[in-house]
């Protein structure tokens, strides 16, 4: 049983760091910012360093940060978790109640795992999956003409969608010649019709991704594009791979080429380096890149044990996050990856963090009068800085930033433009913008004047490789599962996904019924689901 329960405004270093945020640290003042600071603090760990010396923070909230962290528990929860404590929890209320262990995916590098049955239950998995992309390489499974396959479709929805179609766009540039991937997540027919429009299906496989294998969306896709098979003369279990829960309706080998299950244990949003990710990564980049991924993962995982937050780098990004939203009341945080490979990461975050900390109770059901989650968003630099970056410097918001680089391009393929490369430009704008929002510009012209000021910290990596990509998102799972632990709520259950869910299968069912009987009317069962119907036109 989880004996942490204490609310963070209930720990003793919260009246100390309420007092500290009444008078924080100024960027602006003269010498606040210097070498000495700037080279100081710096969190080093799996191939990052992470720059915060442009925070509103001096040793004595450092102190009080580590003071919370350490009343609250936080990696001590973080290690109950690993092995396998019922972290997804309500006292006293109906929950999912299950164990939470995503990291178990990639805990399979030492004969000592936190949670030995999770993790032998993850390495047969991936012996499973070893097999099917070496038949897929040497051409035993092939297609009817026994052609090898080109192509991958992954249908899937939230986090069987999410997290693998961002590492997927990360690390195109280590993709195996001759296979590309393709994504299917929206339940607008367009989506798929986009995808199918292009595409050889005889050489396509089809990557069916639902724990439930109930999932509305993406049932309704797989059967969109099986009639697209079907209609081209293909046999779609021939080409169809489910990823799915043990012995869910999805969990038949009479209409699937394989099966590859995903656990009760493994939240969708926490699921990338699962099944859900390793199936369509590893056909895309190869068994080898993809155990890369967990090796970074797990490294990471490792380094969030650390309890000194200067040492843990997703312990200090959750504390600092704590700090900008609860103390200095910034209800927002922008993550901008200077990285086009990156161009879906804050998008999988939004998810993986507002799904998980978006809640008002804490684990004994009682409503919280602190803020939690904040609102995640951000898209690449330098695209950024011509669209929203005027908010960020001047708006009447102050919205901090996380920053992520990398010192190397990709494809190294570069070139030599007024003396600097593009890649040390692209570099030059990230760090510059972390010192700009600091520092500010005080003008006589107040439109040219900037307040300065605002947070921000830069991940800096040397380059974006299956490691250092396995790495990042480890620290940022980390990072929002700590925060959640910090702010006592349980960021593993999702119910306010689930009311909207309810609502539009009620509406379904007016069209349905509209089908069956064309004087069908749902007025009297439901006034205001029929009244938006009619309204939106829907129903003549």
């Amino acid at each position: 049983m989880n004996t942490f329960s204490k609310n963070l405004d209930m720990l003793d270093a919260f009246s100390a760091l309420k007092n500290m945020a009444k008078n924080p640290y100024d960027l602006t003042a003269a010498k606040a910012l210097g070498p000495d600071r700037i080279s100081s603090l710096i969190c080093s760990s799996c191939g990052y360093d992470i720059l915060y010396g442009t925070q509103r923070i001096d040793a004595s909230v450092l102190e009080g940060l580590q003071k919370v962290s350490d009343q609250s528990g936080a990696v001590d929860q973080f290690l109950l978790m690993k092995k396998g404590e019922i972290m997804n929890t309500i006292e006293g209320h109906a929950c999912e109640n299950r164990q939470v262990l995503h990291t178990s995916c990639r805990d399979v590098f030492t004969d000592a795992p936190h949670n030995p049955p999770a993790a032998a239950q993850a390495k047969q998995e991936l012996s499973k999956l070893e097999k099917f992309l070496a038949a897929l390489d040497a051409g035993t499974i092939a297609n009817a003409d026994g052609e090898p396959f080109t192509d991958m479709i992954n249908v899937g929805i939230g986090g069987s969608d999410l997290g693998p179609r961002a590492l997927y766009h990360a690390l195109a540039a280590y993709s195996l010649p001759g296979r590309k991937v393709h994504f299917i997540s929206n339940v607008d027919p367009d989506d798929a019709a986009a995808v199918l429009k292009n595409i050889n299906l005889s050489r396509t496989l089809v990557n069916v991704v639902s724990k439930s294998g109930t999932t509305l969306e993406t049932l309704t896709n797989e059967e969109l594009v099986k009639a697209a098979f079907q209609k081209a003369g293909l046999d779609p279990r021939a080409h169809f791979i489910a990823v799915t829960g043990e012995e869910s309706p999805m969990d038949n080998p009479e209409k699937y080429l394989r099966s590859f299950y995903m656990f009760d244990y493994i939240g969708g949003r926490y699921s990338a380096t699962s099944m859900v990710g390793a199936v369509m990564l590893g056909f895309a980049l190869g068994h080898d890149a993809f155990i890369e991924i967990l090796k970074g993962a797990n490294d990471m995982d490792q380094a969030a044990e650390e309890r000194d937050i200067r040492k843990n780098p997703a312990l200090l990004l959750a504390l600092l996050g704590i700090w900008n939203n609860n103390f200095l009341s910034c209800e927002t945080v922008a993550v901008l990856p200077y990285s086009q490979a990156l161009i879906r990461f804050t998008a999988h975050l939004q998810q993986c963090d507002m799904e998980s900390n978006g809640k008002s109770i804490n684990r004994q059901g009682e409503k919280l009068t602190y803020r939690t989650g904040p609102i995640v968003w951000g898209e690449p630099g330098t695209n950024g800085q011509h669209a929203f970056y005027q908010l960020i410097h001047q708006g009447t918001r102050t919205v901090p930033v996380e920053f992520i680089g990398f010192r190397k391009s990709q494809y190294r393929d570069d070139i030599l433009i007024k003396e600097t490369t593009s890649q040390e430009k692209l570099v030059a704008n990230l760090l510059a913008q972390s010192l700009a929002l600091a520092t500010g510009k005080d003008d006589a012209n107040p439109n040219r004047k900037f307040a300065g000021n605002r947070p921000s910290v830069v991940l800096m990596g040397d380059c974006l490789t299956p490691y250092s990509m396995g790495a990042l998102l480890a620290l940022y799972e980390a990072k929002i599962v700590m925060q959640g632990f910090i702010w006592n709520i349980n960021s593993f259950d999702q119910e306010g996904v689930q009311l909207g869910k309810v609502l539009a299968n009620r509406l379904l069912d007016h069209f349905a019924g509209l089908k069956n009987d064309t004087s069908y009317n749902g007025e009297e069962t439901d006034e205001l689901g029929w009244a938006m119907l009619t309204a939106a036109g829907m129903i003549k």
